[in-house]
This record gives C-alpha cells, sequence and structure tokens, in this order.
C-alpha cells in the first residue's frame, strides 16, 4: 500500500489530498463534512472497507470559515466543487482507474450531487451519501432524478430528515437506509454508546454491500 500527501493549487491556495494505493482500477473519493473530518468514525472505518476491498481511496482537505455558510446554496456549492473538482480530475488523469465511487458526508455531499452526478463522464460511479443535506430541494431533486447505484444513510433525527421527502426517493436505484434515533453524525441519542457502535456497524454492512455490487459490475 502506497500513502502520499499532494498539494494543488486552486485559485490563490492550495487544497491537500492524501491518495492511499493498493494497485486497484477502483477508485474512491471521499468529501468530508464541515466538522466531520477523514479521522471521525465513519470515515475511518468506510476508508478501511474500501482498502479491505482493494479500493483506492483519495481523501481532499478542504476547510473554510463560517462565513461561507451564511451565503446561498449556489455560492456554497461553486466554493467547494471549485476546490474538489480539479483534484478529482487530476488523479484520474495520472491513474489508470476504470471505476469511480463518491462517497460525502453532509457538507460533502453538496458536490457530488450538485456536479458530479449531474456528468456525464460519472454516470456509471456508484455514490454513497450519508447524511445529505436533503432540506435543500435542489439536492432531494438531484438524488430523484439519478439513475445512479448507490447509498443513502440518514437519522431520523437528523435536522435534514423528512420522511416524505425521504418517500420520494423510494423509486431511486439508491439503497435507503434510516437509522432509527440517530442525529446528524449518525450516534444514537442521547449519547447511547453501545447502540451507537451498533448504528456504525450497520452502516458499515451497507457500504460493503455497495462496494459488491460495485465489483459486481
Amino acid at each position: 500500500m502506497k500513502i502520499s500527501q499532494k498539494k494543488m493549487p486552486v485559485k490563490n491556495r492550495e487544497i491537500t489530498y492524501t491518495h492511499i494505493e493498493t494497485g486497484s482500477r477502483t477508485i474512491c473519493f471521499m468529501l468530508s463534512g464541515a466538522g466531520y473530518t477523514y479521522d471521525k468514525p465513519l470515515f475511518y472505518y468506510s476508508t478501511m472497507a474500501m482498502l479491505q476491498n482493494k479500493i483506492d481511496v483519495v481523501h481532499i482537505h478542504y476547510a473554510y470559515g463560517q462565513d461561507l455558510f451564511k451565503h446561498p446554496l449556489n455560492d456554497i456549492s461553486e466554493a467547494i466543487i471549485a476546490d474538489v473538482k480539479p483534484i478529482v480530475f487530476e488523479v484520474l488523469k495520472n491513474n489508470d482507474y476504470n471505476n469511480t465511487v463518491f462517497l460525502g458526508k453532509s457538507l460533502g455531499t453538496i458536490p457530488i450531487t450538485m456536479e458530479f452526478m449531474k456528468r456525464k463522464d460519472f454516470s456509471a460511479s456508484t455514490m454513497i451519501l450519508l447524511t445529505p443535506l436533503l432540506k435543500y430541494d435542489v439536492i432531494l431533486d438531484a438524488i430523484g432524478g439519478s439513475n445512479h447505484q448507490g447509498l443513502l444513510v440518514i437519522g431520523d433525527k437528523d435536522p435534514h430528515y423528512n420522511a416524505n421527502q425521504l418517500a420520494q426517493l423510494r423509486h431511486s436505484n439508491f439503497i435507503i437506509e434510516t437509522v432509527k434515533g440517530a442525529n446528524h453524525s449518525l450516534d444514537i441519542e442521547e449519547l447511547d454508546t453501545e447502540n451507537s457502535i451498533l448504528s456504525l456497524s450497520k452502516v458499515m454492512g451497507k457500504i460493503q454491500e455497495v462496494i459488491r455490487m460495485v465489483h459486481e459490475r
């Protein structure tokens, strides 16, 4: 296994990304949440699951001040896409991958739904959306109008959870997993350690299910 940390100039700054290589022909691009970074449980074990199944991983290390989140969703989306997209294309240009997976949580689901799911060159990609921001109609519509296969996981105590909205996505190709009692971190309230670990295990099982779908292609 080869792990390399690289920097790419984007506008007037540099964005760092970590590329973990196993010699695979499949790559998973991971996009973190605003405060939910790659050392947190969902990403730590998702990374382990990918590597266990011989899928390369890229962590893109972006970070934003709170001022960004005062802007409309389109402005937030443009800022994140501008940081993420050049790295995705740089990695694909310099490596011989024939399958792509995108895994994002919360903020990281914005560029997936608003950019990569809309591009023809990623029409066969597998999408894993953890706690997507479903209160935004544009994100809900992007998922509902997509032909992608993948996984959507959200807790029913997440502020972005809405049973009626989720029902609109049941016709999609996404496996939809609602975690009872889970908040936006997919932890079980109130500070329920044991059931939070069981919830994490269940989510990882669903990710393994999606990985099997990728390998069957």
